[in-house]
């Protein structure tokens, strides 16, 4: 099994410190969700050091074999729509909005978010939706949680 749960890279973190990364709803860097199938190992030309699709994937690379293949999906994945970062009391957060794959027709057991402004693509979260997902002509969508301190996507407490 590739996909082993849900991980902020750990390279992500470091990336912060170095204002890599850009969330801010004008101005921002561009997001993207990549979806992969279970075959998708974390060492499979995507920086990471194991077997598994795990905090140490660090970026997206479009040399993977095991990205999704289907009627409605394009390789490197959606483009993300952004929302602004803020704070409640000890937390910031950010998050995007739902995602959806028009007419589809895709099997995908997990994602990775990366930012495709920076250099060499770097890897943001890797999302594993416990089993595979199916669309059949239909549409494909990721749900992400409520943009709040307790549930946001990406959130520093």
């Amino acid at each position: 099994m590739a996909f082993v749960g849900n991980f902020m890279c750990t390279s992500f973190k470091q990336e912060l410190l170095e204002a890599v990364h850009n969330f801010k709803l004008s101005g921002g860097n561009d997001f993207y969700l990549a979806l992969y199938t279970d075959a998708q190992a974390g060492d499979d030309n995507m920086g990471g050091d194991s077997t598994n699709m795990d905090a140490s994937v660090t970026n997206y690379s479009a040399l993977s074999a095991n990205q999704v293949v289907g009627t409605g999906y394009t390789a490197g994945g959606g483009l993300l729509t952004r929302v602004d970062p803020t704070e409640t009391g000890t937390t910031a957060f950010t998050d995007f909005e739902d995602l959806t794959f028009t007419s589809s027709t895709i099997t995908a057991r997990g994602a990775v978010i990366y930012n495709s402004s920076a250099a060499g693509n770097p890897a943001v979260i890797v999302l594993d939706f416990g089993a595979d997902k199916t669309s059949t002509s239909g549409d494909f969508t990721i749900v992400f949680p409520t943009a709040d301190e307790n549930d946001a996507i990406i959130r520093i407490a």
